[in-house]
């Protein structure tokens, strides 16, 4: 019976332990995210998704311009086709 409560109050003793360099470490990390959003640094994960987001907004917009230079290219190469057509028709 008392090796099961000395076992009983080691076990105790290293949880307590190992429970305060937790609380110190949390602290410490609580701190560190304070510091970065005092300098504005803000949540990595959010200015990863800021950036994210940004590159996405580009992308659809060069996508766009793509879609429209397409539409034009399309555009001008029905028009050449219809002028070789008719050269070689003999109507030009």
């Amino acid at each position: 019976m008392a090796d099961s409560q000395a076992t009983l109050a080691e076990a105790t003793s290293r949880l307590e332990r190992a429970l305060g360099l937790l609380e110190m470490r949390v602290r410490a990390l609580q701190a560190h995210n304070e510091a970065l959003g005092a300098r504005g640094e803000g949540d990595p994960f959010d200015q990863d998704r800021a950036r994210l987001a940004d590159e996405l907004d580009r992308a659809r917009e060069r996508g766009r311009a793509l879609e429209e230079a397409a539409v034009e290219a399309s555009l001008a190469l029905s028009r050449a086709a219809s002028d070789v057509r008719a050269v070689l028709n003999g109507e030009a």
